[in-house]
């Protein structure tokens, strides 16, 4: 009995090399992927338990895709929005105007509130601490000449809100689906959606 416990022992250690041998490519690529992964966890740990803005950067990268996934989709509907992201010295200047929301930033909230037949699609949506501030907001608008004469009033307003604060601005055109972007009293228009991403990434932060 002990020969034969012994010889299939060895039989079955023979086979498990064999098919570590005949399966190494795909065995490789486990462990590989069960390494980094592994690895990946650590890392995330140890840094947010050492860099406190750590846990900050990856919030605002989940929000930047919120929105400009929520842009995305109204773009492709057609469907107007004016986004705008305040600090939290800006944010007060807007106390008296819109309906206060104070929710988490999410896809789809971003396009049930511009949807066209909500009671809060006209105005602005602000967007400050991280947190849906506002919508239905009403913003200053431009009176700046050299502002295209094809743009309606969601642009101006997007651009008069960003000249004299740190505001930015982010637009989806009702009439022909373009994204654009409002800082400091100028306009870029036409932006893909990367660049949006980029955007918001940078100043979200």
């Amino acid at each position: 009995m002990k020969l034969l416990s012994a010889l299939l022992g060895s039989i079955a250690s023979i086979g498990v090399i064999l098919l570590i041998i005949i399966f190494q490519p795909e065995v490789r690529r486990f462990l590989l992927l069960l390494g980094n992964n592994t690895l990946k966890g650590r890392f995330n740990f140890i840094k947010r338990f050492i860099d406190p803005d750590f846990k900050q950067t990856e919030e605002a990268n989940r929000e930047a895709i919120a929105i400009s996934q929520a842009m995305v989709q109204l773009s492709r509907d057609m469907t107007g929005a004016l986004i705008v992201l305040s600090d939290s010295a800006n944010v007060e200047t807007f106390k008296n105007s819109g309906v206060r929301v104070d929710a988490e930033i999410s896809k789809s909230l971003i396009e049930s509130i511009f949807n066209k037949e909500a009671p809060m699609h006209d105005g602005a949506v602000v967007i400050s601490k991280n947190r849906l501030h506002s919508a239905s907001v009403v913003l200053p608008v431009s009176e700046n000449s050299r502002i295209a004469k094809d743009l309606g009033l969601r642009h101006r307003a997007a651009v008069g809100s960003t000249e004299n604060s740190g505001n930015k601005a982010f637009i989806v055109s009702e009439e022909t689906g373009e994204m654009s972007y409002a800082y400091e009293g100028k306009l870029m228009r036409n932006l893909s959606v990367e660049k949006i991403k980029t955007l918001l990434e940078e100043n979200l932060i």
